[in-house]
């Protein structure tokens, strides 16, 4: 398969002009989203955050754009546009090199004190067998099958539900949440880039990989999940202080909601 150097407008969402970057094929008709002004409080960007096809896109065109991302720099998301977040510029960019700054500990640690301080006594029941006291990170997972072969997986799932492609110039996926602008989480936590260190750190202990996100879910497929209940219930830990709402409004406590998430391929978030 021959390949195409990036158009201009792709071109536009590197620093460096996008030397270098290729695709496999044309892409669909689509254009460059730029943040508002009037929602960021930033003033005018010096670049756009993303490129957002005008029509959904089929699985295998994710799958394809996945696979190119090491030629083209270009991270694939498939955008759930029924609030509309992208059309009209919500979205905060920032610059990924503050993520190292964050760990996923960290975050836990600082989110568990927070929200315990807060809570009724009572209310500690649904952190069991945790209760005030932050278990901390999850050891890594055991790899069940290739990562990316998970991801495509996954957007074959999301593509139903006729979704358009987004491309990020992102190094890796959780990177792309801080560099588009995504603002899904901001009535939990009101900057983003703490959060993509949380998404680095299942990247590398479970395989996750981002592959959809909307006005305030996120979609995450994931290659080593939990397999059994302990493990499952030290990762349900982690889900409560990234997404309360999955815990809180879903099952009710941690350890119903680790029930769920042993064996699953696909972690998804959604915040109220």
């Amino acid at each position: 398969m021959s390949d195409l150097r990036l158009p201009r407008e792709l071109c536009q969402l590197f620093a460096d002009g996008g030397k270098g970057r290729r695709l496999p094929v044309e892409l669909p008709p689509g254009d460059v989203v730029w943040p508002d002004p009037g929602y960021t409080g930033h003033g005018e960007a010096s670049r756009p955050a993303f490129w957002m096809s005008d029509e959904p896109i089929s699985a295998a065109a994710w799958s394809l754009m996945r696979e190119w991302h090491p030629h083209s720099g270009l991270w694939p998301l498939l955008l759930d546009e029924s609030a509309q977040p992208w059309g009209v510029g919500q979205i905060i960019p920032d610059d990924p090199r503050q993520i190292e700054h964050f760990t996923a500990e960290g975050f836990m640690t600082e989110v568990w004190q927070e929200w315990v301080a807060q809570m009724p006594q009572d209310a500690l029941e649904e952190l069991e067998p945790y209760g005030a006291i932050c278990p901390g990170p999850a050891a890594p997972g055991v790899l069940k099958a290739d990562p990316e072969a998970v991801a495509d997986w996954l957007a074959g799932e999301l593509a139903a539900k006729e979704m358009p492609l987004g491309l990020v110039a992102a190094g890796r996926s959780a990177d792309a949440l801080t560099i588009m602008g995504w603002q899904g989480a901001l009535h939990h936590n009101e900057w983003m880039v703490p959060m993509a260190a949380v998404v680095r750190s299942w990247e590398d202990r479970f395989g996750a990989r981002v592959v959809g996100v909307g006005f305030n879910t996120l979609d995450l497929s994931v290659a080593a999940p939990p397999v059994d209940a302990e493990h499952a219930l030290q990762v349900a830990a982690e889900h409560w202080t990234f997404c309360p709402d999955n815990v809180v409004q879903g099952p009710g406590d941690l350890q119903r909601y680790a029930e769920q998430i042993i064996g699953a391929h696909a972690w998804s978030f959604w915040w109220d």
